[in-house]
């Protein structure tokens, strides 16, 4: 039997390899990601998949059919054609199915290879059949069983290669990926051609669906309309994946910062060490623990629980001489010394300042608790070296063990009284909690609790001012403002009796800004009445730490029209030789806004006149122990003249407070001294006094001072 000549368009054969090698990439791209998916979305991104990669398959298989001719005109049939790509998405469904299916196990690598192989050959077969030729299609089975054979073939490398990617690192899937998709292209274009090799064509055949669809036309659209599909899918594929990416990063950079954040909320940043958060909770456990023992037990032989509070001595002089960052560093030392010497079991927290606790469980009496404060102790006092520098350090230990002292809700509170008495009987020792050590204890919580109530209730907190004159000119210069707390049972209180614990407790903010609010308020109050008065307010180094003081202030400046030059900030010389660089960027703050700023206490710090140079203040205060022996010691008024006299060559006008007597006062005058305060003059009173005392006769033996309060008051 003759049959008719065929040929092919070369072109059009490598166009329909590089289909198939597309459509291939496309697949294992949506392989490698799709059993990462959710199950919800597992199904959608299969269906999609599968009509992406059918698709594709199936363009391949028509555009290697276009590249077939015979000497007669060809057409296809709708149905078989339909039909057809119908086939190709099956076989991408068999696919995506296996591929995401957990493990590929010989059964399923078996059974998807012949399933789809079986649907490549019906793919392939069926699209032939939608040529209607009369007479038929004369079929070479030896052809036909290579193509079937190529075809499983080609379907087991692609199933071995999709779960051999899935197993690669994102950079080597970049390499293989590529050459996997051209190898399973070959393949599936072997199939098809070796197929096309099976058909022979009798001479005189005529192609009956001729009319149906055909046409290069045809074949473009075809082709562009499967490109554009595939191109989709990966992008979209590619777009999901960076997506998911991100979450990924996204959740991990969520799960650390929360890491963090839980870290932080339970340890002490400094030093790494648990809180006090975190020590009071594992406190509750260790009781806890300690009643299930003793229920056990019958109450007999169950272990004891203990806390020992130290405090480390002589620290804040430390800090005084040798700034914030020396202090940092030393208490970074000391709670690695302690950690060391506490038992595996024990918790070593700080719970704020120099202040340290260990909680000890299965304690079998006191004997045990002493001997780890002894070597608390011992540790502390070895040499300690920190950025070059010898410091000598000390500690007092407080110890307090549950039952034999108490209730367990009370430990921390005993074992801070014992530490206290070990503190006032000298320091570098430890004391056991005896009843009478609660008083003192008790006292301090109950003001606390007290002053608490205050700042949130208001009314109990007034200011007294203390007036600054100058003495040469016989001018009112300001006054300071000293805060007093009129407690309701205690009456009048002064602040070293209640400072030290709004410190010890983080109140003194909240203090301190009643203090700015309470001085602007009534400055605005004196300006209705005529009455210009500049004020002074002490800054506690807690408030200079505030990134916003300077915008706080100027605030409530603003809210009683004031101008910032009325207001003058007042901040103790070893304060402000802690941190410099840190003050200092403070004090800028202070000084663009307009406040003038004030060193006091001079001369009991470690600084130097040339160190406040650094510094934009325009004021210094001599420390009141200078003043006192002014008139019975030379070192004293040689000190004192020294000190005036280098303040003016620098700019700065110089206050003696302290002044109580005519000798005090004719003497610094005479060394032109700028400013003095004290009780000579007047001592610190209430507003409304205040405003009598202007308008009054002084009762001093001072001069008759101007109450011309605007104008010379305000000069720097």
């Amino acid at each position: 039997m003759k049959f008719l000549p065929s040929s092919y368009s070369p072109l059009v054969v490598f166009a329909s390899l590089l289909i198939a090698s597309f459509a291939s990439y496309v697949a294992l791209d949506l392989a490698k990601r799709i059993r990462s998916y959710e199950y919800g979305l597992v199904r959608g991104w299969w269906v999609g998949g599968s009509l992406a990669m059918g698709t594709g398959i199936w363009c391949m298989h028509f555009v290697g059919m276009l590249a077939f001719s015979l000497p007669i005109a060809l057409g296809y049939t709708v149905g078989l054609t339909v039909a057809s790509w119908s086939a190709g998405v099956v076989v991408s469904a068999i696919a995506f199915y296996v591929a995401s299916h957990g493990v590929l196990t010989w059964r399923n690598l078996v059974g998807g290879s012949l399933a789809m192989g079986l649907g490549i050959c019906a793919m392939h077969y069926i699209g032939m059949a939608a040529l209607d030729m009369s007479p038929g299609i004369v079929w070479d089975w030896r052809w036909v069983t290579a193509s079937a054979v190529i075809a499983v073939c080609a379907s087991t490398a692609a199933l071995l290669i999709f779960s051999w990617l899935r197993t690669l690192a994102e950079r080597f899937t970049a390499i293989f990926q590529p050459l996997a998709a051209l190898a399973m292209g070959i393949a599936v274009c072997g199939m098809h051609y070796t197929g096309m090799a099976a058909a022979s064509f009798p001479e005189g055949s005529v192609c009956l669906s001729a009319d149906a669809l055909s046409g290069i036309q045809l074949g473009t659209i075809v082709l562009v309309f499967s490109l554009a599909l595939q191109a989709m899918t990966l992008a979209t594929s590619w777009m999901d994946a960076r997506l998911r990416s991100s979450l990924v990063v996204a959740e991990v950079e969520l799960e650390s910062a929360n890491e963090e954040l839980r870290r932080r909320a339970f340890h002490d940043p400094l030093t790494g060490l648990p809180n006090r958060l975190l020590f009071e909770d594992r406190l509750a456990q260790a009781l806890q623990r300690h009643i299930r023992a003793m229920e056990r037990a019958s109450g007999h032989g169950a272990g004891k629980v203990a806390v020992l509070f130290l405090d480390l001595d002589g620290f804040k002089p430390i800090n005084d001489s040798m700034g914030h960052a020396m202090g940092d560093l030393v208490l970074k030392e000391a709670s690695k010394r302690l950690r060391a010497a506490a038992r595996d079991a024990d918790t070593v927290a700080r719970i704020g300042g120099d202040e340290f606790v260990l909680l000890m469980e299965d304690v079998g009496n006191a004997a045990d608790c002493i001997s780890l404060a002894r070597r608390l102790i011992s540790v502390l006092n070895a040499p300690l070296e920190v950025a070059g520098r010898r410091v000598a350090l000390s500690g007092s230990v407080g110890i307090a063990v549950h039952p034999d002292h108490g209730d367990g809700d009370k430990l921390l509170l005993h074992a801070d009284a014992a530490m206290y008495t070990a503190k006032r009987a000298g320091g570098g020792n430890y004391a056991l909690y005896e009843a009478h050590m609660d008083e003192g204890a008790q006292e301090q919580l109950n003001l606390q609790s007290d002053l608490r109530a205050a700042l949130e209730g208001g009314g109990q907190f007034e200011l007294h001012y203390q007036p600054k004159v100058d003495g040469r000119l016989q001018k009112i210069r300001g006054v300071e403002a000293l805060l007093r707390w009129n407690h309701p049972e205690r009456g009048l209180l002064g602040p070293g009796l209640f400072i030290p614990i709004a410190e010890r407790f983080c109140l003194i903010n909240s203090l301190g800004n009643w203090v700015i609010d309470e001085a602007c308020r009534q400055m605005g109050a004196w300006a209705k009445m005529g009455m210009r008065m500049r004020v002074a307010i002490n800054l506690s180094v807690y408030q200079l730490h505030e990134s916003d003081l300077a915008q706080r202030i100027e605030a409530a400046l603003s809210l009683s029209s004031l101008d910032s030059s009325q207001l003058l900030c007042e901040i103790t010389e070893s304060v402000a030789m802690e941190n410099l660089k840190s003050i200092q960027r403070t004090f800028n703050s202070l000084a663009e806004i307009g406040v003038f700023l004030s060193i006091d206490d001079f001369g009991t710090g470690y600084s130097s006149l040339s160190h406040l140079r650094q510094l934009p203040a325009s004021q210094l205060k001599i420390d009141r122990s200078f003043i006192a022996d002014i008139e019975s010691s030379i070192d004293a008024r040689v000190i004192v003249s020294a000190v005036i006299q280098l303040a003016h060559e620098l700019g700065l006008r110089v206050v003696a407070e302290g002044v109580e007597t005519q000798g005090q006062y004719d003497i610094l005058l005479s060394m032109d001294c700028d400013e003095l305060q004290g009780y000579y003059i007047a001592r610190p009173m209430s507003a409304d006094a205040l405003e009598a005392w202007v308008a009054g006769p002084k009762p001093t033996g001072a001069a008759d001072f101007s109450t011309s309060v605007l104008g010379d008051q305000l000069q720097n």
